[in-house]
């Protein structure tokens, strides 16, 4: 191999063409679509948590400091640029100033990317939390959705009317409204009022992974150790086969515990329409295969496409 066909076959060369190219040559290798409303969307979508340095570390101490000192503003953006690059059209993250700052500046070199955008800002103050919705929407996110810390909370509060409110506001800005969820209970509380939201964006993975929860350890809607999102995986199936909205499920790797080789088939077989993947750099390539192979495996499936 020269020296030239070395470069091109980096994932380096792969990152710094794209930008080189304000992004607009077409992704070296396709991946499968679904629809949310009017929006073409990527079987997988760019996860957010590590955009923002924030972690799950299975009670590692040392993975926060090695996340932070890995994905610098130049990586994550770098990161971005890689998942368009590789087919990814669309990514979701919480609206972190610095995080922004990297998307608008992406947008201006000539990047495509979607954005599913959510705030993490106390929906008790919702002035506040309408101004940041407006703020996305100038901005120029294609969707936003409700944080399912904040569904889950307010739900088993019993304050359904706050979720109702915060998805009414959303509404108004013409935009699709998701809903975030690690807890079955919030979709089906929101399924029974039939609240108007587009999609929802839940946890899904098995428990079959040396971290999981065992005998009973399952007692918390989600827990860092031993660690699990999707405290009901086989409840959760068998109720989103009557949803028939859109459902992205995230989660699904159990933070890092189960590999995209069996997270993936697991997911869609088991009726996700799409996966909200946290991914480094040197992840993406792999994974976008993986979603390319178990989508096209994909015979298993007791739920129909929903997008």
């Amino acid at each position: 191999m020269n020296r030239r066909e070395f470069i091109r076959n980096s994932v380096l060369a792969t990152t710094a063409l794209a930008a080189g190219a304000n992004l607009t040559a077409a992704p070296k290798s396709t991946l499968p679509v679904g629809k949310i409303g009017k929006l073409n969307i990527t079987r997988l979508i760019l996860g957010g948590n590590l955009l923002t340095r924030y972690h799950h570390s299975h009670g590692l101490g040392y993975v926060g400091k090695l996340v932070k000192s890995y994905n610098t503003d130049a990586k994550v953006r770098e990161t971005i640029e890689l998942a368009e690059a590789s087919g990814i059209n669309t990514l979701s993250v919480n609206v972190t100033p610095a995080v922004c700052k990297v998307l608008n500046d992406h947008r201006k070199n000539g990047g495509k990317i979607q954005w599913i955008l959510y705030s993490t800002s106390n929906l008790d103050e919702f002035e506040q939390y309408r101004a940041g919705l407006h703020r996305m929407a100038t901005d120029g996110t294609e969707a936003i959705y409700i944080w399912g810390v904040h569904a889950d909370r307010y739900i088993a509060d019993g304050k359904l009317d706050v979720i109702a409110k915060a998805v009414e506001e959303i509404k108004l800005l013409d935009l699709p409204c998701g809903l975030g969820a690690h807890g079955l209970g919030t979709v089906q509380a929101v399924e029974q009022a039939k609240l108007p939201v587009d999609f929802y964006i839940k946890t899904l993975h098995h428990h079959r992974y040396n971290a999981a929860p065992r005998n009973g350890e399952a007692t918390k809607t989600v827990s860092e150790v031993p660690g699990y999102w999707c405290k009901d995986p086989d409840e959760t199936i068998a109720f989103m086969k009557s949803v028939a909205k859109p459902w992205i499920a995230f989660k699904v790797m159990a933070a890092g515990a189960i590999p995209p080789k069996d997270a993936f088939p697991y997911s869609f077989n088991n009726g996700a329409d799409f996966i909200l993947a946290g991914m480094f750099d040197f992840d993406i390539e792999e994974d976008c295969q993986v979603t390319r192979d178990a989508h096209a495996k994909c015979q298993k499936r007791t739920r129909p496409w929903r997008a």
